[in-house]
């Protein structure tokens, strides 16, 4: 088996000086990259391309994600602001071009057309999410499901390039994969200072919230800082916790059962940071 070195080989495009100095990114899609590799390195006949493929998809996933960063407002004056976002549109687009590139160059025209058609079914969803965001029609349930459903389909468009055997499979496990990914930042998100409108929390205390509550969040000027005794009264953080350890343990089922085991068990080693954060001690969580 080959060793994984997709994050290494990608350094030479997201470490470009100008996007360095200039901006941030998105974090790598790590715990997707590492299964799609997985899974075609397993390809009786996919398995050299493995590296090929695998890194291309996570490219246009960063540039998907770079794209996302960008504020839909344009009214920063300050001139580091402007430049960093300027360099986000940019970077976006210089990943995906690495996408087109380095499949054409390899004369694999075929993939470029399915992960194009994943590319507009992937935004199709998206813009369907900030709509429903928009007019406030989104429960949070909902809006994790959505939020999965838009972060798998680049990595899902592979099901038929994948030996049959796993083709009913790869759906099911990358899904729980990117669920426990995404509740796992949705913690992050509900501990930082400030919280977010585009978060689990705020859907959650929205659908919880007296008539006064939901007044304060849904200000023309709201105030992320007055929402947080919200967070603590509707105990954000610690429902997610349960979430995440719920989707963890359907996972580890799920995979303790697969065939075959050894791909399984080299699943169960991708999913142990959630395994290992779910485990270590911390103090009782009030948000």
């Amino acid at each position: 088996m080959n060793t994984y070195r997709i994050p290494e080989m990608a350094k030479k495009y997201t470490e470009h000086d100008m996007i360095q100095k200039h901006t941030d990114l998105p974090l790598f899609p790590e715990f997707r990259t590492r299964l799609l590799y997985a899974f075609l390195n397993k390809h009786s006949t996919l398995a050299g391309y493995s590296e090929l493929y695998t890194l291309v998809t996570s490219l246009v996933q960063l540039g998907l994600d770079t794209h996302d960063m960008v504020s839909v407002t344009n009214d920063a004056k300050e001139q580091k602001s402007a430049r960093s976002r300027q360099l986000k549109v940019l970077a976006g687009d210089y990943f995906s071009s690495r996408f087109y590139y380095l499949l054409s160059h390899s004369g694999h025209i075929d993939l470029i057309g399915i992960l194009s058609a994943a590319i507009c079914e992937a935004n199709r969803l998206k813009m369907n999410l900030y709509l429903k965001m928009k007019q406030l029609k989104l429960t949070a349930d909902e809006y994790i499901g959505q939020l999965v459903e838009v972060k798998t389909q680049l990595f899902l468009s592979f099901a038929n390039l994948l030996e049959e055997r796993f083709y009913v499979v790869w759906p099911e496990v990358l899904r729980l994969f990117t669920r426990c990914e995404v509740l796992l930042q949705e913690i992050d998100r509900s501990e930082s200072s400030q919280p977010h409108q585009d978060s689990w929390g705020f859907w959650h205390v929205l659908q919880q919230a007296t008539r006064e509550e939901k007044k304060l969040l849904q200000s023309e000027e709201p105030d992320p800082a007055k929402w947080r005794p919200l967070w603590l009264k509707y105990k954000v953080t610690p429902q997610l916790h349960q979430m995440l350890d719920t989707c963890m343990k359907e996972l580890q089922d799920k995979l303790q059962s697969f065939e075959p085991e050894k791909l399984g068990k080299e699943l169960l080693s991708i999913g142990e940071p959630f395994r290992r954060y779910l485990s270590a001690p911390r103090a009782t969580q009030e948000v």
